[in-house]
């Protein structure tokens, strides 16, 4: 894949984090999350849940994916779900179908309770 191909996705994804994160932070009166943290929708459930990003992973052990979406950053299963895993996730930055060196790993935990809208 080439370089430009792999930064517009880059941009893409930075962009639906900042998109979904600042039109949240606007309605936020609650003090969940802060301000700009990721809101994610669980697809399966169709629930949005606060987010908070804490630090960067190593590619090491079971992560989930996050997906750019209809509905923000989008994810199969959530909190209460099997395959859910307590907000381990990795981007396909270059977008390989595979989880390599290429890709961000993060941890970023939902915080419930989820609710139906953003």
């Amino acid at each position: 894949m080439n370089i430009i191909k792999t930064l517009s996705v880059a941009v893409l994804i930075s962009s639906a984090i900042a998109i979904v994160g600042s039109a949240y932070a606007s309605q936020n009166k609650s003090g969940r999350g802060s301000p700009g943290s990721p809101v994610i929708y669980v697809t399966s459930q169709g629930l949005y849940y606060d987010s908070i990003a804490l630090t960067d992973l190593p590619q090491r052990g079971e992560f989930q994916e996050l997906i750019p979406g209809m509905n923000g950053l989008e994810t199969e299963f959530g909190p209460g779900n099997v395959g859910h895993l307590g907000g381990r996730w990795w981007i396909d930055l270059n977008m390989d179908g595979e989880m390599d060196s290429g890709d961000k790993y993060f941890l970023c935990p939902l915080l419930g309770p989820g609710r139906e809208s953003l």
